[in-house]
């Protein structure tokens, strides 16, 4: 019995810990985009975990992270539910003058205690506006077990209750600049149109659409099969056949994140 006791109890503390790290990846998502940076071994290089929703500080904050850094051709590791729509265009570009690789997880350190190293967990989520930095990769990789999810882009003060807010000639004039802002930057980034379908497809007020592995490719948002762990000497990249970019119609409607700290821009 008091074998079966302490079994249970072990379990039991594993269960509640397992609930903490989880709530506190949430709520990281949730407050606004923070870098960090990943060392490891003297051999090896570090990488970038960027978790949160871009806001209009997020361009400015990454330059001060890369200042005194040499982040060219770095990894960049996202756990995001999106955000701002022209500043997560304007930290995509970035990223991209940097020949960065983008994948999506998080930084996850087993015993802290004993100063274990900080290994990437791919059980991670890019979501609405974070699905483009990802396509700002010079090479971009998901894990199978990541969660990449899409919708349209909406006026981020109404975005919660979309249905139900009015809206003026104003407001849509800004939405669609802005998806035409979106797909100027899609293509130059190398995706696809379908990316921009299967985003502006889906109102704000539905359930996100989770990409499977057939459209993370049809999309062009992975062009590699597999990396190592990030900071390894050797890093293993496969590389795909890419899918030809094709410009041509998509759905142009006042279209992806939930979450804007403010009026007036499109989430």
């Amino acid at each position: 019995m008091l074998l079966v006791g302490a079994a249970l109890c072990i379990a039991l503390v594993a269960m509640l810990t397992s609930s903490a790290h989880a709530g506190v990846a949430v709520e990281g998502r949730k407050l606004p985009l923070k870098f960090s940076w990943v060392a490891c071994q003297p051999n090896c290089r570090g990488w970038i975990s960027a978790v949160g929703v871009v806001t209009a500080d997020s361009p400015r904050d990454f330059d001060e992270f890369a200042r005194g850094r040499r982040l060219n051709g770095v990894t960049i590791a996202l756990d995001s539910s999106g955000g701002s729509v022209n500043d997560a265009i304007a930290l995509g570009r970035r990223w991209r003058n940097l020949g960065v690789l983008t994948t999506v997880g998080t930084g996850v350190q087993a015993n802290p205690a004993q100063n274990d190293p900080i290994n990437m967990a791919p059980a991670a989520y890019c979501e609405s506006m974070c699905v483009f930095l990802l396509l700002s990769g010079k090479t971009r990789y998901v894990p199978k077990t990541a969660h990449v999810r899409v919708h349209q882009i909406w006026m981020g003060d109404r975005a919660n209750d979309a249905r139900a807010a009015t809206y003026s000639a104003d407001d849509l004039t800004i939405v669609e600049r802005d998806i035409g802002r979106l797909a100027k930057y899609t293509f130059d980034m190398g995706g696809t149109g379908d990316l921009l379908s299967l985003s502006l497809n889906v109102p704000p007020w539905e359930d996100l659409h989770e990409l499977s592995q057939d459209e993370l490719r049809l999309t062009n948002l992975v062009n590699i099969e597999m990396i190592d762990q990030p900071g390894s000497p050797n890093p293993a990249v496969v590389e795909l056949p890419r899918k030809p970019v094709q410009g041509g119609s998509f759905v142009a409607s006042a279209t992806a994140n939930g979450t804007s700290l403010e009026p007036a821009k499109s989430v």
